[in-house]
Order: C-alpha cells, then structure tokens, then sequence
C-alpha cells in the first residue's frame, strides 16, 4: 500500500495526439495545477480542482484501459512533490511512459526510463521568463522538445535557437502550430524552406474530437 497521493483533474484514455507515439492507444493522466499562464493554454481547466487520490488508486484506474502507453500530463505535473515517485511507480509497473513538462522546472531527477517531453516557451507564449534553461544539458535522445508556435515571429525565433545551440543534437524537436492560430500549411512551408532538422506535429486529437477536455 502506496500512502502517497497526487491531486488528478482527469485520467482518460485515447490516441496520443503529439510527438513520436503520435496515434498509440495510450492512458492520459492529467494532473492539477501550473504556475505558467500560456497565452494559448489549451488545459487551463487543470489549474484549479481536481480529485486528491493515492498511487494505487491512479494504477488501479490506469490498469483498467489495457494500454501499455501512459502520459503524465498537466497543468504542470513537475509542480506536485509526489510526481517524480509517480512516474517511478509507473515504470515499475512495467509502462511506456511520457511525461508532459513545461520546461519552468528541473527535469533532471525524473526517472530515466521516463521519456521526457519537454517545451521551450517562446516569446508569444508569455512565459519565455520562466524557462528552466538547465534542461537542455539533461536531455538525452529518448526525451523530445517541443515548440509551440503562435506566429511567423516565434518561428524565427525558435528556428535560430535550434541552430544556435544545436538543440537538434540533444534529442528530437518538435514544431506544433497554436491551434487554430497559426495555419499548419505556413509552418509546413517555413520549415521546408528553412531546411530544418525539426519535426513538424499538429494534434490528432483536435482533428479527431476537436478543442475539450477528455479526448
């Protein structure tokens, strides 16, 4: 019997819409509560409320799907003191696991069988101050980096920090389009141009089930 607890907003399954697992059956477990404020915040309903539950109560949810994927998610989920335990406690469960990070908070203590999802804010996100920029030296090949992008201006700017401290080289990149903000044929269009070692994403989930919570 596991004592410790996190406060949830939501454990749901779906099909992983980002990064390399993009399209994997995978368990989502959304944790409550950030100290950022993304202009483009898509889970702002996660800041507030949420469900205090133990370990083996989240496992015992998660283990009822059947999927073998599991994402931490948030909110923030670096932010709650029992997380890191969490995410041990799920690899030791025998689970591919991803956590969902914003980048404002130290990374390196998180179990390295975890694949470490990490975002860069940029300028439009409005929370560019808040980077952790330590990150980086932690990152190793299975983790992957993720730019959101609002405009024309955060590309460039994104762009020229992927060249400049070869971020390409710490692990695999990703460029997302703000939804409904950004046109993803624009970005499509400037990262051929640019020639860049990045991966262009949009969400799946989106496209499939459009903008709410649970899917």
């Amino acid at each position: 019997m596991n004592p410790a607890s996190l406060r949830i907003t939501e454990i749901f399954y779906s099909l992983q819409g980002e990064t390399s697992r993009l399209g994997l059956p995978t368990v989502f477990v959304r944790l409550t509560g950030c100290p950022l404020r993304c202009g483009y915040c898509d889970s702002a309903y996660a800041f507030h409320g949420g469900k205090t539950m133990g370990f083996d109560e989240i496992l015992a949810d998660v283990a009822r799907h059947g999927a073998r994927t599991v994402c931490v998610t948030g909110g923030e989920p670096l932010a709650q003191k029992h997380s890191l335990a969490f995410l041990t406690a799920l690899c030791d469960a025998g689970y591919d696991v991803s956590l969902e990070t914003s980048g404002a908070l130290p990374i390196a203590d998180v179990d390295p069988r975890v694949s470490r999802i990490l975002d860069i804010k940029t300028p439009g996100s409005g929370e560019l101050a808040k980077m952790h920029w330590d990150n980086l030296a932690a990152l190793t090949p299975k983790d992957e980096v993720k730019f959101v992008l609002c405009d024309r201006a955060d590309y460039e700017w994104a762009r020229d920090l992927v060249r400049q401290r070869k971020v390409n080289d710490l692990a695999p990149v990703l460029f997302s389009p703000v939804w409904e903000t950004l046109p993803p044929a624009d970005l499509a269009a400037w990262v051929l141009e640019d020639h860049l070692p990045v991966r262009m994403q949009v969400q799946l989930h989106k496209i499939l089930w459009g903008e709410k919570p649970g899917v």
